[in-house]
């Protein structure tokens, strides 16, 4: 009995050593196709970063030691605090705005359709830096803003056009009502991609039209409304510098101001492009999470980039398994 189930065991060990043995086997040594057209494009692309930074380097025309002392000066720091403000409160607005004209526009009622769609074509299709500009000059159009009985009615308040709409104020009246146009038209995509069915299901649970709205739509369009509205974010970051046409105190028009005083041109260009970029790409960064957390299934884990090029030069980093690519061979080695 014991010299049978010795070789039981021999046998199964055997077995096993044999099937190792072909799964080695079945690990081939796959070598990537050439690609020299490829790596002529990543030394062309190399060869030209290379050539531009050594250039704006060295270039004796551009002031680099300025360029440091306006950085953090707190004329340009203010101005950036004011380009954020006008960033944050006019895509706030734009959002509130946008929200109300896709309601509207989805709307059962054709006068409240045709408001909603008169308003989106004519903000839309007007330049933002005449709108900003029509703005600030309100006053020569309506000296007086006053509220009251209509139709020359008895006043209650009244200011002055001037003093109330100042640079400020039209930007924000510019870029918040411009920007709710083109969110309307984004949340009314996102709106439409939801399956009418969950209305219709939410309508049989007793919830009202707004209860259906905030509580079932709302929450399931802003898988489509987070792309194109990070991306609308990220350019009215840039979009506010229009401002500096109207005096609206934003980063740009600081710089202007400095580089009219002391003909820096260049160096305070650079310096309001830099902050740019900075907050540019802290809305990418916050883009890229939120988008995350609406979307959990529509991205794959992949590894980080240097992960990544650590594996690839590992020695044997290129083996792979054929039964994981090829499922032919699925079940080989068994």
């Amino acid at each position: 009995m014991s010299a049978v189930t010795g070789d039981g065991m021999r046998g199964a060990t055997a077995t096993a050593t044999v099937a190792k043995a072909a799964e080695e086997d079945l690990a081939l040594r796959v070598t990537g196709r050439p690609r020299p057209g490829r790596w002529a494009a990543v030394l062309v692309a190399a060869f030209v970063a290379v050539w531009l930074a050594y250039t704006i380097i060295v270039n004796p025309n551009l002031h680099w030691d300025v360029i440091a002392k306006y950085q953090f000066d707190g004329v340009i720091l203010e101005g950036l605090w004011v380009t954020v403000q006008l960033t944050l409160i006019s895509q706030v607005v734009g959002i509130v705005i946008g929200v109300l004209a896709a309601v509207m526009q989805l709307s059962d009622s054709p006068v409240l359709r045709a408001t909603s769609g008169a308003y989106t074509w004519f903000f839309r299709g007007t330049p933002l830096l005449v709108q900003l500009i029509f703005w600030f000059n309100l006053a020569l159009l309506i000296p007086e803003i006053s509220i009251g009985i209509p139709f020359d009615g008895p006043k209650l308040v009244s200011w002055q056009t001037n003093a109330l709409i100042t640079g400020f104020v039209a930007a924000l009246l510019g870029l918040s009502i411009n920007e709710g146009a083109y969110m309307s038209e984004i949340v009314r995509a996102g709106i439409q991609s939801v399956d009418p069915g969950q209305r219709e299901a939410a309508a049989a649970l007793g919830m009202s039209n707004r209860q259906i709205l905030v509580r079932v739509v709302l929450p399931q369009a802003m898988r489509v409304i987070i792309p194109p509205f990070g991306n609308q974010f990220i350019s009215m970051l840039k979009t506010t510098s229009l401002v500096s046409v109207i005096a609206g105190a934003d980063l740009m028009t600081v710089s202007q101001h400095l580089y009219l005083a002391n003909f820096e041109v260049i160096a305070l260009l650079v310096v309001a492009s830099i902050w740019y970029l900075v907050l540019t790409t802290i809305a990418s960064v916050a883009q890229h999470a939120v988008e995350r957390k609406f979307s959990p299934g529509a991205q794959t884990a992949r590894p980080a980039l240097g992960q990544r090029v650590l594996r690839n030069l590992r020695p044997g980093a290129r083996k792979t398994d054929v039964r994981k690519t090829d499922p032919r061979k699925k079940g080989a080695g068994k």
